[in-house]
C-alpha cells in the first residue's frame, strides 16, 4: 500500500535513506560492499514500491537497464585487469618499474612520477581503482613503506578520475543519470543534445580541476614527509614545491586542452603520457629537482604499522624486456582509443553498428543498449592483452595465471556493481509513479535547494565526494547524484553545466577516500587494519581540494559566458 507524503522534508528523508544505509553499513559497521550494496538495493526496492508506488513494470525495466550498464562497466574492469596481470606476468611491469627507479633516487620524485603521472595515465586507460592497486606495489618495490605507498597512491589518484577508464565517470556516469525524457526536452529547447551537454561538462570539469590539481602533488609530498620522514617534517615536502608545481602543470595543461577540444575519453590518458614525456627528461636533466635527496629512515626503525605482509624483495626480477617494448601495449592502447573515439574518423561509427538495442522495456519508455565493439574493456583492453601473448612470447601458464587472477579480482566488484547500478536506476526512475511524486534525486534536490540554494556551489563538490566515498567510484557517484545536482542548479538558477561539473570534480577528489579503493590498494601491499588510519589522513586533502574546486567554480561563475546553461 502506497504511502502518500505531502511533506517535502519527509520525502527527502526517505529518498536519502539508501545513501545513509550505505554509509552506515560500510563506514559504521565496516561491512564489505558485496554485502552492503545488496542490502541498499533491497531497501531502495521497498522504498520505490511502497513509498513512491512505482509500477512493477518500471521496477523491472529500471533493474534490467541497471544490470546492462553494470555489465558494461564490469567488462571494462575485467579487460583492464586482464591487461595489467598479463603485463605483470610477461615482465613488462618489472621493466617499467626499473625505468622509474633509474630516474631519481629521491623518494619524493619517485612518488610524483609513479603516482601522479604514470598513475594518471593508468587511470585514464583503466580506472576503477587500478592506478592505486598498481602504483602502490611499484612504490613498495622501490623502497616505500606499505602504508606510505598506499597513502600517496590514493591521494594522487584524484584529478585524473573524472576521465578515468576512457571517460567512464563523465560519459556513462553523468550520461546515464541524465538520460531522461524531460532532460532531453529541456536541452532541446536550448538547441543542445545530451552528448553536447556531456562534452561541455567534461570540458568545464577539467577547468574546475585545474586549481585543486595544482596542489595535489605538493599535498601528497607534504603528507609523505610529514608522516613518514626521519624528522616527521612537513617542511621537507614543501621544499620540493617548485618540482611539484611543475609536475602538476605538466599533467593539467594537456588535460584541459584535450577535454576542451577532443572529449572526455582522453584527458587523463594524454595528460599522464604527455606529462611523463616532459617531466622525465626534465628530471634527468635536474630541472627543479631538490638539491638534497630525501629518503625514508632506516627500515629497522619503521613502526610496525608501516609495513604490510607482502615483501617485494626479489618480486620484480630484472626483466629481459626493453623499456620501449614494455611500453608498447600502452602505446597500442592509446592509438586504438584515439582512432576509435575521435569524431572525424569513421571507425567509431563502424564499431557502433554492432550495437544491440532494446527499446521500451516492459512497456515503459526505458531503453537499454550494448555495443560490444565500442566497449573499451573488449577493444582495446582484452584485444591488447591477447596481442601481448605473442609480443612477449608468453607461456600458456603465464596467460592462465593472468586471466584467472583478473576473473577472480572482478568477482567482488561484480557483486557490488550488479546491485549498485540497478539501485541507482531505480532511484532515477522513481518519478514515474501514478501519484506524481517527484523522483528520489529530485525530492532530495528540492529540499536541499530550499535549505542551501544560495551556497550550493560550495556544497556541490562535497556531495560528489560523499558519493565516491560511499560507492568507491566516481562513475557511480555521478550516476547517483548528477540528476540531483542538475535539479538543484535548475531550481536555484545556477549554471547546470558548472554544477554537474562540480559533482564530477568532487567525485574524483573523493576517490582517494573511496572505501573500495582503500581496501583494494591495501590488499596489493599486504596491509590489514590500516583502512581507518588512511581514511582519517586522506580526508584532510579531500576537504582542502573540494574547497578549492568550489573556489574555482565561484570564479568561473563570475567569468563564464553569460547564459552558460
Amino acid at each position: 500500500m502506497q504511502l502518500y507524503l505531502s511533506s517535502g522534508g519527509m520525502l527527502a528523508f526517505f529518498a536519502l535513506l539508501p545513501v545513509l544505509a550505505i554509509f552506515t553499513l560500510m563506514a559504521g559497521f565496516r561491512m564489505p560492499a558485496t554485502r552492503a550494496m545488496p542490502a541498499a538495493f533491497g531497501l531502495t526496492l521497498l522504498l520505490v514500491i511502497f513509498i513512491w508506488g512505482l509500477p512493477l513494470n518500471w521496477v523491472a525495466a529500471a533493474t534490467v537497464n541497471g544490470i546492462v550498464i553494470a555489465i558494461k562497466i564490469l567488462l571494462i574492469v575485467f579487460g583492464a585487469l586482464a591487461l595489467l596481470f598479463t603485463l605483470r606476468e610477461s615482465g613488462a611491469i618489472a621493466a617499467i618499474n626499473q625505468g622509474f627507479i633509474s630516474i631519481s633516487p629521491d623518494k619524493r620524485i619517485q612518488a610524483v612520477i609513479i603516482t601522479w603521472l604514470f598513475g594518471g595515465f593508468i587511470e585514464g586507460a583503466s580506472g576503477f581503482g587500478t592506478p592505486a592497486a598498481l602504483t602502490a606495489p611499484l612504490l613498495l618495490s622501490v623502497g616505500f613503506p606499505a602504508l606510505a605507498a598506499v597513502m600517496v597512491a590514493l591521494i594522487a589518484n584524484s584529478t585524473a578520475v573524472s576521465f578515468g577508464a576512457v571517460g567512464t565517470p563523465t560519459i556513462i556516469g553523468i550520461g546515464t543519470s541524465l538520460d531522461l525524457p524531460f532532460i532531453h526536452q529541456t536541452l532541446a529547447s536550448y538547441n543542445m543534445g545530451l552528448d553536447e551537454f556531456i562534452h561541455l561538462t567534461g570540458s568545464w570539469s577539467a577547468v574546475i580541476h585545474a586549481l585543486p590539481g595544482l596542489f595535489v602533488p605538493l599535498i601528497m609530498l607534504v603528507m609523505l614527509t610529514g608522516f613518514f620522514g626521519r624528522k616527521r617534517s612537513f617542511r621537507d615536502g614543501l621544499m620540493a614545491w617548485p618540482y611539484a608545481l611543475f609536475a602538476a602543470v605538466c599533467f593539467i595543461f594537456p588535460y584541459i586542452i584535450v577535454a576542451r577540444y577532443i572529449g572526455p575519453e582522453f584527458p587523463s590518458i594524454i595528460g599522464g603520457l604527455a606529462g611523463m614525456l616532459v617531466l622525465v627528461p626534465a628530471t634527468r636533466a635536474g630541472f627543479l629537482v631538490p638539491k638534497k635527496t630525501w629518503d625514508f629512515p632506516e627500515k629497522s626503525s619503521w613502526p610496525e604499522r608501516w609495513s604490510g605482509t607482502i615483501s617485494m624483495a626479489g618480486h620484480h626480477k630484472n626483466s629481459n624486456l626493453s623499456l620501449s617494448r614494455s611500453w608498447m601495449p600502452y602505446a597500442i592502447i592509446g592509438l586504438l582509443l584515439i582512432i576509435t573515439r575521435v569524431r572525424f574518423l569513421p571507425f567509431s561509427s563502424w564499431l557502433m553498428q554492432a550495437e544491440i538495442q532494446v527499446k521500451e522495456l516492459f512497456g515503459t519508455t526505458v531503453s537499454t543498449s550494448f555495443d560490444p565493439l565500442y566497449n573499451p574493456g573488449i577493444l582495446p583492453f582484452m584485444l591488447v592483452a591477447i596481442i601481448c601473448i605473442p609480443l612477449f612470447s608468453m607461456k600458456a601458464t603465464q596467460v592462465r595465471v593472468a586471466w584467472r587472477e583478473a576473473l577472480t579480482r572482478t568477482k567482488g566488484p561484480a557483486i557490488a556493481l550488479l546491485f549498485t547500478v540497478p539501485m541507482v536506476r531505480l532511484m532515477m526512475q522513481s518519478g514515474n509513479n501514478p501519484a506524481g511524486l517527484p523522483g528520489m534525486p529530485i525530492a532530495m534536490a528540492e529540499y536541499m535547494a530550499g535549505l542551501a540554494s544560495g551556497i550550493w556551489p560550495l556544497i556541490s563538490p562535497f556531495v560528489g565526494a560523499l558519493g565516491a566515498f560511499v560507492a568507491g567510484s566516481n562513475a557511480v557517484s555521478n550516476m547517483l547524484f548528477s540528476l540531483f545536482q542538475y535539479t538543484i542548479a535548475e531550481q536555484a538558477g545556477f549554471s547546470r553545466i558548472l554544477t554537474v561539473s562540480l559533482q564530477n570534480a568532487g567525485g574524483a577528489i573523493g576517490n582517494m577516500i573511496g572505501v573500495h579503493n582503500i581496501i583494494a590498494a591495501c590488499a596489493t601491499v599486504g596491509l590489514a587494519g590500516a583502512e581507518g588510519w588512511l581514511l582519517k589522513r586522506n580526508i584532510i586533502p579531500v576537504i582542502i581540494l573540494c574547497l578549492l574546486a568550489a573556489l574555482s567554480a565561484a570564479i568561473l561563475l563570475l567569468l563564464a559566458p553569460s547564459g552558460l546553461f
